[in-house]
């Protein structure tokens, strides 16, 4: 058999791709070599100075708390703000970014005395505070570097601390502007309350788990009932009761009334128990259903009236193991819903039941065997605000002695209790339950309402009108910052998403006062002095002069120095709210007491819109454009920022009511891929640092871009490994387009787009990247990073990868390196992958960074620098849309060729196609590399066919059959167009 002749190669002739862009991204080892060029390029510096005198886009970060390691929550976090803050600056805004950190607080103080150990108990405060404060700069500094590592741009070298005496001075003139618009005062009132760390809480610092307790039924003996006995019939003797019903035990030695609804039906029931007539008081629609509880037979009403009517009878009832007499009373919120529809009421343990202590003057008789409601004649006589409970959670000497015990607590006392109600008759059903129940959200603990003596900021208050001296001030019309909150959420803010809007509003209506006190040490102390009695000196002026020596010495001065030299700079001759025992020195400085509570931390991050950028950059800087949080802060740092913005800043004549930021944008929370809260308990975390290890930050950024974050997010490792299969795809999509740049000069080769290239593929692309552009820039516009991340995508993916760049693989390779031709899909590509990087460079920063140097050559500086492109103008031909439809059908021709024919590859094939699809101007050898086969054909019909081209001729150097294949002078089968490229016959 004789040997076939060896066809030639043409291997080494053709444009070989060239690029020093890898393939492989090696982000881990990479990603850290950026972040120190940048540090010591000064990047952040840089971006500022090309941004100076441009229109501002003012972001502020809220303050993650400095104790411990970033989770993936600070990963979704601080990318979503980066991408902001870099997409603001690439749209030509001057974005800067203060990273700040909440330093002061109660997990670090307990994390502290822990470490101490007994020796805590020996410390002075501000040796505490030292060893919290140093702690708090060790988590800093940790949390900085970890942030960093996420590629994140800020300026880290001078960032905000809620600790530092700038910052605390700044905090304390926000105080002292509310001091002074009669904002702020003290009161004994019943607060959320941590037993385990003896604080009062705010609601911001709760999270709510589930508890089993015990509901009971109690009956409270009626001692004023001959009205009911002579109504109904029945003996003088009988007991008669009122049955309450609870789900907190251990408040009932507090029990000072009886609350029912005004206009509801309450019958007096009779029925049979343990073969024994009762009588009792409850709402006559559920009597039924609790009287079943019991298995009670012979049920009758004997008698039914309004709660008003009971009021109005005058029935008092026995507390059941205190010698003590109390009134019914009428309440709002009493429902029909639960229980029984008689609210036991403990003015010290709940804040409905305070405001109805104060509605109905609820107070003691002298000798306190009595309780008493109703307007008393007296006007200097007060509600009494009762709580038999100390801070540790035992009660005190006014409670029963069997309460008083060894090692009992509010939680114990819960079994005493119901044991006692039991014994003594009075306990008709208990139940236990699970339901959801306040924790204090870093210890874990159950927490209990309890009145203590705080400091609160009044949200109903007429804003300048005070009563803190007895004595009003100011106009009584003037807003309360609640409305000023709610009319800032109606009007002045935008919401991203749009639910955010009344989530936040609806918290702000149902808000109690802002108790603004802890019991702690390691916070910013309250600049509050105490005389004799009740004596106060909480001033604006007085504040203002603590502020000073804050500014300059920290808040620890507070501690260390003594009243006279806090208050050296404070002038009370000058001050018009000083006290008159203050104005007339009848107390001596030296004799003032300290107040010994901080500032709620929500005070200290709360003013951080003052302390940051009112301070840093000027008034003129406010409202924010953005803060952007998780979804937790409509009742956390959202709230808590804008109640003091509303109440000191904004127009005349009150200068309030202005928020300190424009818009919202929040985010959900981790969750397993099953939907689950993820915990280190449950096993189902993710570490940050390994994400990083495993998959870099680049791919980490692309994720987070790809989410939907506006509710809880799923997690799970594999959505990593997909977030990086997706990261190499526009990787390598770069990296094609960058390799088939190195031979092209952007400034000697560029293309000069003209109307004949209307039609051409490199028009119609352009075209398509207009598009994108325009879709991307409205993404980050709108924070829809997940439309923009889809629309980058499938372009790389479909537009460029499936399409374009498959169909000008042929010219790219074979073409001669100089061809008009060549020349403008090189324009083409290197306009598509400097828009690209661009586009992308808020999410994957150091990946754009090694691709614009590739492009734009080693000395060029930073992309970060740059602005998002414009789109490019050129025409494009208005049929590219029909041809694009009509290639689909020419492609599911050729397929089907291919199966029945057995024709491997499509370059083997010609698609004859009718003439009405290809619209003038079109050419088809565009249209041939647009389907990736040898030829397009023309015909007059109206079918779609596909030649099979094998018994043709194929060119050795680009293995086309066009129809010009042939033999040429070099010993090669060659087409014109390849024979052209190298200059043979």
């Amino acid at each position: 058999m004789s040997e076939q002749p060896q066809k030639k190669s043409y291997k080494d002739t053709i444009n070989k791709p060239q690029t020093a862009f890898a393939m492989k991204a090696n982000l881990v080892q990479n990603e850290p070599a950026s972040m120190k060029r940048w540090a010591e390029a000064g990047l952040y510096q840089k971006v500022r100075q090309a941004r100076a005198g441009a229109p501002r886009y003012v972001f502020h970060d809220g303050p993650p708390y400095a104790n411990g390691s970033i989770h993936l929550g600070h990963l979704l976090n601080k990318v979503l703000k980066d991408i902001v803050v870099r997409s603001r600056t690439m749209m030509g805004f001057d974005c800067p970014y203060i990273p700040g950190w909440d330093c002061h607080g109660l997990p670090i103080e307990h994390k502290v005395v822990a470490e101490l150990g007994p020796k805590a108990r020996e410390m002075e405060p501000y040796q505490i505070r030292r060893k919290c404060q140093a702690y708090a700069e060790k988590f800093v500094k940790l949390q900085s570097g970890q942030m960093q590592r996420l590629l994140t741009l800020a300026d880290y070298e001078h960032p905000y601390l809620t600790m530092d005496p700038a910052y605390e001075g700044a905090s304390l003139e926000v105080f002292a502007q509310m001091v002074e618009k009669g904002l702020v005062y003290r009161a004994l009132k019943p607060v959320h309350w941590s037993i385990a760390n003896q604080t009062a809480l705010a609601d911001a610092e709760l999270e709510y788990e589930d508890r089993v307790d015990t509901s009971i039924y109690v009956l409270f003996e009626v001692v004023t009932a001959s009205p009911l006995h002579a109504a109904c019939g029945l003996a003088s003797g009988v007991r008669v009761d009122l049955m309450i019903w609870t789900t907190t035990p251990w408040t009932l030695p507090a029990n000072l009334a009886v609350a029912a609804a005004p206009r509801a039906l309450y019958g007096l029931f009779s029925y049979q128990l343990d073969g024994k007539t009762h009588h009792a008081i409850l709402a006559d629609d559920l009597a039924d259903r609790v009287l079943a509880l019991r298995g009670a037979a012979d049920i009758k009403r004997l008698a039914v009236c309004t709660g008003q009517e009971l009021v109005s009878a005058g029935l008092r009832y026995r507390h059941p193991f205190i010698d003590r007499t109390s009134p019914i009373v009428t309440a709002e919120y009493v429902t029909l819903e639960d229980g029984t529809g008689l609210v036991h009421t403990a003015p010290g343990h709940g804040v409905e039941d305070y405001q109805t202590g104060l509605k109905d003057c609820i107070r003691f008789s002298p000798d306190r065997r009595e309780v008493l409601a109703g307007k008393p004649s007296d006007p200097s006589v007060r509600a009494d605000t009762y709580c038999p409970v100390r801070g540790d959670g035992t009660f005190d000497e006014t409670a029963p002695d069997w309460l008083r015990a060894p090692g009992v607590d509010v939680w114990k006392a819960n079994d005493l209790v119901i044991v006692r109600l039991r014994e003594s008759g009075h306990l008709f059903y208990d139940l236990k339950f699970t339901h959801s129940y306040p924790h204090d959200w870093r210890g874990r603990t159950p927490v209990i309402f309890r009145a203590t003596e705080q400091w609160f900021v009044g949200v109903d208050w007429p804003i300048g009108f005070s009563f803190f001296d007895g004595q009003g001030h100011g106009n009584a019309d003037a807003p309360s910052i609640r409305k000023l909150a709610i009319e800032a959420v109606e009007k002045k803010i935008t919401f991203y998403p749009d639910w955010g809007k009344n989530r936040l509003r609806g918290m702000l209506e149902s808000r109690p006062d802002w108790c603004i006190s802890r019991q702690r040490a390691w916070g910013l102390p309250i600049p509050a002095f105490f005389g004799e009695g009740d004596q106060v000196l909480l001033t604006a002026a007085a504040v203002r002069a603590v502020a000073k020596v804050v500014e300059k010495q920290g808040s620890d001065a507070w501690f260390k120095l003594s009243a006279a030299e806090l208050l050296a700079g404070y002038e009370p001759e000058k001050d018009a709210y000083a006290p008159a025992w203050v104005k007339e020195g009848r107390l001596s400085r030296e004799r003032l007491k300290k107040s010994t509570d901080i500032f709620d931390v929500w005070f200290d991050s709360g003013t951080s819109w003052a302390s940051v950028i009112r301070q840093r950059f000027g008034a003129d800087w406010l409202p924010t454009d953005l803060y952007l949080e998780g979804s937790d802060q409509h009742r956390g740092w959202f709230q808590a920022s804008l109640l003091p913005a509303v109440a000191t800043t904004g127009e005349p004549p009150y200068h309030t009511g202005q928020p300190p930021f424009k818009a919202l944008l929040t985010h959900g929370f981790m969750v397993d891929k099953d939907g689950k809260k993820m915990s280190k308990a449950l096993g189902n975390t993710l570490e940050v640092e390994t994400l990083l290890k495993d998959h870099g930050a680049d791919v980490c950024r692309w994720w987070v871009s790809s989410i939907n974050a506006d509710n809880d997010i799923k997690v799970d490792p594999e959505f990593f490994k997909l977030a990086g299969e997706e990261y190499r795809k526009v990787r390598n999509t770069l990296r094609y387009l960058l390799s088939n740049l190195y031979d092209f000069d952007i400034k000697a080769h560029r293309h000069a787009w003209v109307p004949a290239d209307a039609t051409s593929l490199d028009a119609w692309v352009i075209g398509e990247l207009n598009l994108v552009i325009a879709a991307v820039r409205a993404g980050y516009e709108k924070f829809d990073f997940r439309a923009l991340h889809e629309t980058v995508f499938d372009f790389c993916n479909e537009t460029l990868s499936a399409v374009y760049l498959a169909a000008t693989k042929d010219r790219m390779y074979c073409d001669k390196a100089d061809s008009p031709r060549r020349r403008r899909s090189q324009t083409a590509m290197h306009t598509i992958a400097d828009a690209l990087i661009r586009l992308t460079a808020p999410i994957l920063p150091h990946t754009v960074e090694e691709a614009w140097k590739s492009l734009h050559g080693e000395s060029a500086s930073s992309v970060q620098l740059e602005t998002f492109p414009n789109p490019v103008e050129l025409s494009v031909s208005g049929e590219w849309a029909g041809v694009i439809a009509s290639r689909n059908d020419w492609l599911k021709a050729v397929e089907e060729a291919r199966q029945g024919r057995g024709i491997e590859n499509p370059l083997d094939c010609a698609i004859v196609v009718p003439r009405t699809q290809v619209p003038a101007g079109f050419s088809v050898i565009d249209l041939a590399d647009l389907c990736n086969v040898s030829r397009i054909e023309l015909t007059d019909g109206a079918e779609i066919s596909v030649k099979d081209l094998r018994e043709e001729p194929r060119c050795d150097r680009s293995w086309k059959r066009d129809g010009t294949v042939k033999l040429r002078g070099d010993g090669g089968m060659l087409s014109d167009r390849d024979a052209a490229a190298l200059g043979v016959v």
